[in-house]
C-alpha cells in the first residue's frame, strides 16, 4: 500500500480556538503530523496576503524605454512572424510558419535562482490548438541552437489554445525551470501557420507568488528546491493535534516562509490541568529557505498531550510551512515485523547511487588507475559483488527499478517524460511506513519529482537545488548537507538515497582531479575541439548535452582520431570518479565520527555505465552491453556486514530493496521481482565467498535481465528506434535486438566471465546457449508481462476522494 493510500491515523485537529475530539491514537515511537492532518478541519481563517510584485507585461500603457524595439515594447518576431505591432492594447501578428516565435531579451528581474510555477499569457487567435514558451539564459543568441532546440527538444511550457474569444492559457512545465533561466523568452502564440495573434498580456509567475497563494492544508512544498512533506499554515492559524507520546521524544520538525515580513512560529504543548508550555516561538525574517529546529517533549514522555503548532503576522493572511513535523523516539527501533535475518540489524541505510559509473574503471575492482582508493577500502572492510547485473542503461528506467524492485517492463517508465504510477510501492515508503526518517538527496530531474521518485522521503533536495546547474560534480555538495543531517538524526532510523553524479557529463573535474590524469596543456585544444565537434553531430540531444558526445562516425567526419579524442574525455572521466571517492571518503569518516558505522549499512553501486566509442558510441542509454550494464556493487557496515569477502555469483540492481529491507526487518510489499541477497552476505560471513546461507540453504543462479525499448521523446537516448533485452545466465550473455538496424544481428551471445564487455560474438560457436537462454528471455517475458502496473488513470479510480486528494497534494498524481 502506498503512503497515500493507507488509512490515515486519527487525530483531532483544529484551526484557532475551534477543536473537534477524535478517538485517542495509539502510542506509537513515530508520530508524523501530516498523517495525522485532517483537511476537512482546515478552515482557513485570513485570506492569502498577495504579493504587490508582478513579472508581467501589458501592452496598453505608455511604451518602456527601450533603445531598441520599442515600438513592440521589446518583444521582435523570432521567426514565422510577420507584421508584428502594438495595437490597441495588445501585441498583434500573424503566424507564417506552424512555429511562430517571437522573443523577448529581458535586462532585469531574472537573476535570481527562483522557480518558475507558471507563465500566464491573455490573448486571442484566429487558429490553432497549442501554445508555448522557451526560455533560454544565454547572452548571446544563436539562432539556430534555439530553433534546433525548439523542433527537436519541445518547450518549456506548454498548454491548449483554442480559436475565437480572449481566453488566459496558464502554461506549466514538467521540469523546474528558475527565472535564472529566463534572460530570453520565446513565444509561440498558435501552431497553425496564416493564424492571426492579439496579446493582451504576459506573466511569469514565481512558485513564491503561487504559494502566496495556496490554501491552508497538506502539500509537497519546496523552499529554494528542497522539498519537504508540508503543512501549510496562514496567520493566524493554529493546528491542534491530540496525541500519546513515546519514550524520548522530541518534534523534528523545519519552519519557513516565503514572505519578505517576519513570520512567527509558535510551538506548545498542553498535557491538561490548565495552561499549555511554550516550547518555539522562532521569528524567520529570511524567506525561502528551512530552519529546523528539533524540540525536546521529554518532560511528557508517555503522557497523552495536545500540541499547538501556530503562525503569526502583522499581516493577516502570511503564510508559514511546517516541515516534515515528526514526533520521533530517540533510541527507539521500530519494532521488527519479519523473523531474525541472518545479519544483524542496522539502524540506518545509507543507499549510494553513483551516476554514470563504469564498473571496470574502478581500481576496486582491479583498474589500473588507482580512481577509488576510499571504495577499495570500504570493499575490503565489507563485501564485494563482482557480477551485479543492472535493469536498465539510464537513469530514468534504472532508478524506478532501484525502488521497486520491478523490471522497466512491470513498472512502465520507459522514456523521458513518464513517471512511475503512484501504485508502485516504493523502498522510500516502506521505510517511511516503519518509522524511519527518509530522505533523497536527487542530483538530477530523473530522480526526484519528475518521475514520481518522492514517494515515501520526508525531504528530497532536488538537483535544482545545486548551487552550479551546469556542473555534474555533486557530491561534494550533497556530503556537505547529508553530514549534519545525520548528526541530527544520529539517534532515530533513517533511510538515506545519495545520488551523486560526478562521472557524469560534462567529465571535466574540479581541481585537482582535472589534472590528475589529462594532461593539462591539451585542455584548451580538446574544448575548443569539443565545440566544433558540434556541428558534425547529427543528433540533437548529443549535439547540446554538456560535453560533446559524438559517434565514431562524427569523429572520422570531423577528421579526428576518435581514440586520442575519447581518450582524453575518459583521462576527465576517471579524475571525476577519484574526485567523488574522496566526497564518500568523508562520508565513511563522519559515519565513524558519530558511531554510526557500526550502526548502519551502506550501499554503493552505480545506476549504468558510460561508453566510451566500445561499440562506436559515448553516453549511456543506447544499448544493454557490459560497458552500460555491469555495475560495481558493495556492502559496507562493519556491525552487520561481514569484512573482506568477494561475491562471484550473478545478482541485479532490483536485488537490492528486498534485501535491505530483510536486513532491516521489514516485509516487502507483494509482487517483488528482486530477491534477498541476504543468503550471500550471510554465506560471505561464513567463509564461503557468499555461496552458502549461514542456516544451510543454498543460492540459486537464475537470469539477470536488463532492457532498452523504443522511446519516441528526443530527451532519450539515441538510438530511440531499437530495442533489445539481455540475459546473463551461467557464465553466457545474449542479447536479444528485437527492434534493430537493417543487416544487424538479431541474437549476439558471449562469454560473459571472459568477455565482460562484449567485444566477441560467439553465437555461431554455442547454437544450442543461443536456444537455451531464448527460451529463458520467452518465460521472463511471459512474467513480466503479467505484473506490469497500471498508469495514474486507472490505478487512482478505486480509491476515495480524501485518497485521492491526499496524492495530488504530496504530488504523486498530477
Amino acid at each position: 500500500m502506498t503512503t497515500g493510500r493507507r488509512i490515515l491515523a486519527v487525530v483531532a485537529v483544529s484551526l484557532g480556538a475551534a477543536s473537534c475530539r477524535r478517538p485517542e491514537p495509539q502510542p506509537s515511537p513515530t508520530i508524523r503530523l501530516v498523517d495525522l492532518y485532517r483537511p476537512a478541519a482546515a478552515a482557513q481563517q485570513a485570506a492569502p496576503a498577495r504579493s504587490a510584485a508582478r513579472t508581467e507585461w501589458r501592452f496598453d500603457g505608455p511604451a518602456p524605454r527601450l533603445e531598441k524595439n520599442a515600438a513592440t515594447w521589446g518583444w521582435t518576431a523570432f521567426d514565422g512572424v510577420s507584421g508584428l505591432a502594438v495595437r490597441n492594447g495588445h501585441l498583434v501578428g500573424r503566424a507564417t510558419t506552424a512555429m511562430p516565435m517571437l522573443h523577448l531579451a529581458r535586462s532585469p528581474g531574472f537573476e535570481e535562482h527562483e522557480a518558475i510555477h507558471a507563465i500566464e499569457v491573455r490573448l486571442k487567435v484566429s487558429a490553432g490548438r497549442t501554445m508555448a514558451v522557451k526560455l533560454d539564459r544565454s547572452k548571446e543568441i544563436d539562432r539556430d541552437q534555439i530553433l534546433d532546440g525548439a523542433r527537436n527538444f519541445g518547450w518549456d511550457f506548454t498548454g491548449p489554445v483554442n480559436a475565437g474569444d480572449v481566453q488566459t492559457q496558464t502554461l506549466r512545465s514538467q521540469f523546474l525551470e528558475a527565472t535564472a533561466d529566463s534572460r530570453n523568452i520565446f513565444l509561440r502564440p498558435t501552431d497553425a501557420p496564416g493564424a492571426t495573434f492579439e496579446i493582451e498580456s504576459v506573466r511569469i509567475i514565481t512558485r513564491r507568488e503561487h504559494l502566496e497563494g495556496v490554501a491552508s492544508g497538506l502539500g509537497w512544498q519546496g523552499l529554494s528546491e528542497v522539498y519537504k512533506e508540508t503543512l501549510v499554515s496562514r496567520a493566524p492559524e493554529a493546528l491542534r493535534f491530540e496525541v500519546t507520546l513515546p519514550s524520548r521524544p522530541v518534534l523534528d520538525l523545519a519552519v519557513g516562509t516565503v514572505e519578505d515580513a517576519p513570520v512567527r512560529f509558535h510551538v506548545s504543548v498542553d498535557a491538561g490541568g490548565g495552561g499549555g508550555k511554550d516550547l518555539l516561538r522562532r521569528t524567520v525574517t529570511r524567506p525561502l529557505r528551512w530552519e529546523p529546529v528539533p524540540l525536546d517533549l521529554s518532560p511528557w514522555a508517555g503522557r497523552k498531550v495536545t500540541l499547538a503548532l501556530a503562525v503569526e503576522a502583522d499581516q493577516p493572511g502570511a503564510i508559514g510551512f511546517w516541515g516534515a513535523p515528526t514526533i520521533r523516539s530517540l533510541g527507539a527501533m521500530p519494532a521488527a515485523t519479519t523473523a531474525a535475518a541472518a545479519l544483524p540489524r542496522p539502524q540506518g541505510v545509507i543507499l549510494v547511487w553513483m551516476d554514470t559509473l563504469r564498473r571496470d574503471h574502478l581500481s576496486a575492482y582491479g583498474y589500473r588507475r588507482p580512481t577509488t582508493p576510499v571504495l577499495a577500502g570500504l570493499a575490503g572492510e565489507g563485501v564485494r559483488f563482482d557480477d551485479c547485473i543492472g535493469q536498465a542503461t539510464w537513469t530514468k528506467v534504472a532508478t524506478p527499478s532501484l525502488f521497486t524492485s520491478l523490471y522497466p517492463s512491470a513498472h512502465g517508465v520507459h522514456d523521458f517524460m513518464d513517471r512511475l504510477p503512484s501504485s508502485a510501492h516504493t523502498l522510500a515508503e516502506s521505510y517511511r511506513e516503519a518509522g524511519y526518517a527518509t530522505l533523497s538527496l536527487s542530483s538530477i530531474l530523473f530522480t526526484g519529482r519528475f518521475s514520481n521518485l518522492h514517494q515515501g522521503f520526508e525531504e528530497v533536495h532536488e538537483g535544482t537545488s545545486l548551487p552550479d546547474q551546469a556542473s555534474s560534480k555533486t557530491a561534494r555538495e550533497y556530503v556537505d548537507r547529508l553530514l549534519p543531517w545525520l548528526e541530527a538524526h544520529r539517534e532515530t532510523p533513517f533511510f538515506v538515497f545519495l545520488h551523486v553524479s560526478d562521472p557524469h557529463d560534462p567529465y571535466k573535474p574540479a581541481p585537482p582531479y582535472d589534472t590528475m590524469w589529462a594532461d593539462p596543456s591539451k585542455s584548451e585544444e580538446h574544448e575548443r575541439r569539443g565545440k566544433e565537434l558540434r556541428k558534425t553531430i547529427t543528433d540533437p540531444l548529443l549535439r547540446n548535452m554538456g560535453s560533446a558526445v559524438p559517434t565514431r562516425e562524427d569523429l572520422v567526419k570531423a577528421r579526428l582520431d576518435p581514440e586520442a579524442y575519447v581518450g582524453y574525455d575518459r583521462d576527465w572521466y576517471d579524475g571525476s570518479i577519484r574526485g567523488m571517492d574522496a566526497e564518500l571518503g568523508r562520508l565513511a569518516e563522519r559515519l565513524r565520527d558519530l558511531g554510526l558505522d557500526r550502526r548502519t549499512v551502506v550501499v554503493f553501486t552505480g545506476d549504468h555505465g558510460e561508453e566510451f566509442l566500445d561499440h562506436g558510441r559515448m553516453l549511456h542509454g543506447q544499448s544493454v552491453y557490459g560497458e552500460l550494464n555491469h555495475m560495481a556493487l558493495v556492502f559496507w557496515g562493519p556491525g552487520t556486514i561481514p569484512a573482506g569477502a568477494a561475491v562471484e555469483a550473478t545478482v541485479q540492481t532490483i536485488d537490492l530493496m528486498p534485501t535491505l529491507l530483510e536486513l532491516s526487518r521489514l516485509p516487502g510489499p507483494p509482487g517483488l521481482q528482486g530477491r534477498s541477497l541476504v543468503p550471500l552476505l550471510a554465506g560471505a560471513r561464513a567463509g564461503g565467498a557468499g555461496a552458502v546461507h549461514a542456516d544451510g540453504s543454498g543460492w540459486t543462479e537464475r537470469p539477470a535481465i536488463t532492457e532498452k525499448a523504443v522511446t519516441v521523446d528526443n530527451g532519450s537516448p539515441p538510438p530511440r528506434d531499437t530495442e533489445a533485452v539481455s540475459v546473463v545466465l551461467q557464465g553466457y550473455k545474449l542479447i536479444h535486438h528485437t527492434k534493430r538496424p537493417a543487416g544487424a544481428p538479431e541474437f549476439e551471445l558471449f562469454d560473459h566471465r571472459r568477455d565482460p564487455l562484449d567485444g566477441t560474438d560467439v553465437a555461431a560457436q554455442h547454437p544450442e546457449v543461443v536456444e537455451r537462454l531464448k527460451r529463458e528471455l520467452d518465460a521472463w517475458r511471459k512474467t513480466v508481462s503479467a505484473s506490469r502496473l497500471k498508469p495514474d488513470t486507472e490505478g487512482t479510480a478505486a480509491l476515495s476522494t480524501e485518497e485521492q486528494e491526499r496524492l495530488r497534494a504530496l504530488g504523486y498524481v498530477q
